[in-house]
Order: C-alpha cells, then structure tokens, then sequence
C-alpha cells in the first residue's frame, strides 16, 4: 500500500469570529453597547471594520482556570467557556478603565486586571453566551 501524501491548506487569517447568540439584544448591548465594537445589520449583525487577528491559540480549560481562578479545575458555577477572544486595548492603564466600565455596566469580572507572567494585561469575564472574553494590553503586539 502506498502512503498517502499529506496536503496542507495555507490558511491565510482568520476571516471570521463570533458568538452564536441566543439573545440578540442581550448579545448587542453587550458587544455593540458595553464593548463598542461597530457591529451593524439587523438579522445578521456584523462588523468588517476590526483589525485582523494577530494570535490564534488553542488555550486549555485546565490552564486557563488556573490563570482565573488559581486551580486547575473550572468552577461549576461560571459556564464552561467554549472558546476565547480577547480585545486589546492601547495600554494596561486602558484594562484598567474597561474593568471599571464593565463593572458600572453589571458585567461580573472573573479576574483582573492582572498582569500574566508573560507580561500581557488581561481582565477576563464571561460573554452572555459563555465565551471567555479578554481585555488585554500585549505590549509585543502593540505597533
């Protein structure tokens, strides 16, 4: 038997993103209201104005409950996220402000702002659908 030759796509960027929302205007205060993002439309709700995605990484539940929540196990009473997407902002001073911001709007924080071992700043809180979501400063991604 012959081996099989193996292809690779070449995956060019990451042309898309986003939750699938059981409650749109739920989901709409939260991203177009509370994070800003310039989303549009009316049965499909979208934006094409955000930069591209500079990192694309599979994070483990194990790891990242450790970076939350300081053990390795994921709360029972915090939804079990099924995927991350963090949004950067121009500096840790700015995570600051948006954990301010999100507080004032009723958003529970699971952690943060804290500074990784990696040196990014990150504040992390849950989306209404259960996506990990990420305020950061990546300083190395800043340009």
């Amino acid at each position: 038997m012959l081996p099989l030759e193996v292809t690779h796509m070449k995956i060019k960027f990451v042309a898309g993103f986003g939750p699938l929302v059981r409650d749109r205007q739920v989901s709409l205060e939260f991203y177009r209201d509370t994070l800003g993002l310039p989303l549009h439309g009316d049965e499909y709700v979208s934006a094409d104005e955000i930069d591209g995605v500079k990192h694309f990484g599979q994070w483990t539940l194990e790891a990242a409950a450790q970076s939350i929540f300081g053990t390795r196990q994921w709360p029972s009473d915090v939804p079990t996220p099924q995927a991350n997407i963090e949004f950067d902002v121009e500096s840790e001073e700015a995570v600051g402000r948006a954990a301010q911001e999100l507080r004032n709007a009723g958003h529970r924080i699971l952690v943060g702002p804290k500074k990784e071992e990696w040196g990014q700043t990150v504040l992390r809180l849950s989306s209404p659908e259960g996506l990990l979501i990420s305020i950061t400063y990546t300083p190395w991604m800043q340009s």
